[in-house]
Parts: C-alpha cells; sequence; structure tokens
C-alpha cells in the first residue's frame, strides 16, 4: 500500500477546506462562466416570413459571431404560442433555450380566460430587440383606399367583409379582434397559419383586407401588389400611409415589439452576457438600417426594462380589452 506523503496530505486538507469554505467555484457557476459552449437555440412561436422571424435572424446572424457559437433559429408556430412556450419552459434553465415573445403574449394575458404559463413568471427577460406598428392592407386594385372606405364598406356588408391576419395569439389576430371592436365592425376574422397564406388569400380576393407589418410583406407593398392604408402605431412607420389615429381611429393603437427571453431560472451570468451583446447589436448602424428597412426600430433594453414594460401592457390590453368590450376566449 502506497504511504500518503504528508505533503499529499495537506493538499488534500486545503482542497477540503476550500470546498467547505465555497472558494472553490460551484460546477454550475463555472458553467455560467463559461457561457457559451456550445449552439443556442432561439425558438419563434411564429412560421418564417414574419416580423419577428426575420428581424430575430439579423440578430442571430451577429450574435453568433460575437459568441463564436451557432446560433440556431427554431420556427413553432400553431396553438397561439403555446406549443413554443412549453417547447422553451422544458428546456434546462441554462441559456441555450431562448424564447421570443411579443405585444401579442401581453394581449393574450388580456384576451384568454387562461393560458398555460405565465409569461411575468416562466421567463427570465434579456432584451427588447424591436418596436414596430402594424398596417392594414388591401389589394391594389381593391375600390378600399382610406380607413373611411373601409368603415364603410364593412358597414355595409357586415359579416360578408373578411380580415385576414395569421392565427390566433399572434399580434396580428389580436390586432385584428381589437380592430373590429373599436371600429364597431362586424368583419369575419379569417385566421391564417403564417404570412404568405395571409397575402396570397388578399391576392385571391379570399379577404377583403388583412393586416400585417411592414417588414413581413415589404416586398410585396414595394412592388404595388398590396396596399397599406392606415398603420396602428403613434407616428408614421411609412410617409404616405397615416395612422390610425389622423383617420379618425385613435382607439386602434399598437406598438408591436419583440423580444428575448430565457427560461425563469437561467443563471444571472447567462443573462448579463446575452443582454450585453444583444444591447450591443441592436445599437450597430447597419442593424438599425435593416430594421428600419423593415418598417421598424431597433431597440435594446435592461432585462429590468423588459420586465416592467410587459407588466405594463398587461394592465394596458386588459383595460383595452375591458373598455372596448371584448369577450374574453
Amino acid at each position: 500500500m502506497r504511504l500518503v506523503t504528508k505533503m499529499q496530505r495537506l493538499v488534500a486538507c486545503a482542497f477540503m477546506t476550500a470546498m467547505i469554505s465555497g472558494v472553490l467555484p460551484h460546477p454550475a457557476a463555472a458553467q455560467a462562466a463559461n457561457f457559451p459552449s456550445r449552439p443556442v437555440r432561439i425558438v419563434i412561436p411564429f412560421a418564417a416570413g414574419g416580423f419577428a422571424d426575420i428581424t430575430m435572424r439579423v440578430l442571430a446572424d451577429k450574435l453568433g459571431e460575437r459568441l463564436n457559437q451557432r446560433v440556431i433559429i427554431e420556427n413553432r408556430p400553431g396553438g397561439g404560442g403555446v406549443v413554443a412556450a412549453q417547447a422553451v419552459t422544458s428546456s434546462p434553465a441554462d441559456g441555450y433555450t431562448l424564447f421570443v415573445l411579443a405585444v401579442g403574449t401581453a394581449i393574450s394575458v388580456a384576451l384568454f380566460k387562461s393560458l398555460p404559463f405565465d409569461a411575468e413568471k416562466d421567463f427570465a427577460p434579456i432584451s427588447t430587440v424591436a418596436h414596430f406598428d402594424m398596417l392594414l392592407l388591401t389589394k391594389s386594385s381593391s375600390p378600399i383606399r382610406t380607413l373611411d372606405d373601409l368603415l364603410g364598406e364593412s358597414r355595409k356588408r357586415g359579416e360578408r367583409m373578411n380580415l385576414g391576419t395569421t392565427l390566433a395569439g399572434s399580434s396580428q389576430f389580436l390586432a385584428g379582434a381589437l380592430f373590429r371592436s373599436v371600429a364597431g365592425i362586424k368583419a369575419t376574422q379569417v385566421p391564417f397559419r403564417t404570412t404568405p397564406d395571409v397575402l396570397l388569400a388578399l391576392l385571391r380576393d379570399d379577404v377583403d383586407v388583412a393586416i400585417e407589418s411592414y417588414g413581413a410583406l415589404k416586398s410585396s407593398i414595394d412592388d404595388g401588389q398590396v396596399r397599406p392604408i392606415v398603420s396602428s402605431g403613434t407616428m408614421r412607420s411609412l410617409p404616405n400611409v397615416p395612422t390610425a389615429a389622423e383617420s379618425g381611429l385613435p382607439k386602434f393603437e399598437i406598438i408591436g415589439w419583440n423580444a428575448l427571453f430565457a427560461p425563469a431560472g437561467t443563471p444571472p451570468e447567462a443573462i448579463a452576457r446575452l443582454n450585453k451583446e444583444i444591447v450591443e447589436i441592436v445599437a450597430m448602424p447597419e442593424v438599425r438600417k435593416r430594421m428600419a428597412e423593415l418598417g421598424g426600430e431597433a431597440r435594446g433594453s435592461t432585462p429590468e426594462a423588459l420586465a416592467q414594460h410587459l407588466k405594463n401592457d398587461i394592465a394596458k390590453w386588459r383595460m383595452v380589452v375591458e373598455q372596448a368590450g371584448i369577450e374574453r376566449q
């Protein structure tokens, strides 16, 4: 049997003392300090091609370069965002799985009687990425050219007028519900799985009007296939498109946003690293230019400011839903 030297005994004692006193780093803390050591996944609860998808891909390219790791985009549309949310909340809280929350999440809390997740408790905020508004659009050959035209036609046709949006739980769907309520019209809202599906329905005259962001339909707007007639923002995002307030419908005001969150319990070191990189990325001139080209504004935030923003939006939309008399679903 090999004898233990005095030096070996001293080293062993020193190691045990360090473990007891907490001098040696905890494995989890060491892992967080080395973050990231493998690819990061961003789960988007919407189909490819929408504003959130496009902006997150812009972000992912830059983020991957700065983290020296691949940043993978995973689209999980459907179920009002529930499928994507459950995929994230069931993942380890280690910073390697991120989730895109948008203004639609805040509206959903107010609009739906129950959700299988708590937006404020189940996710850890990281940073906002972009702000944007919604557009009411018609086919370019449509006789509907203004909000007054749309309201007049909808009052004549009632439920026979169709309003196309993406699926329930999306910002577009909830914007449609708000628009029908504050405008006092009975148009039938028709949800589609993806933005390209909405566009195709509009071009085929399956729907009379659609709600989408400029970024999602940029090419079709720019080449004159479809025509935006009003925006939901407080200021014009497109010079020739008036806001709803300018057009006489001030209650139709939606400032969209998207942001990145992680599962609750994610190490603060990972949150801090991600926040630092995202805030610096969205401040880059080329990123701000690209977001502006999509009709949005690149804008980062602290985790604390994002948490407060989500809380404020939930309270705001609860009030809007109640005052508009929108029935909770």
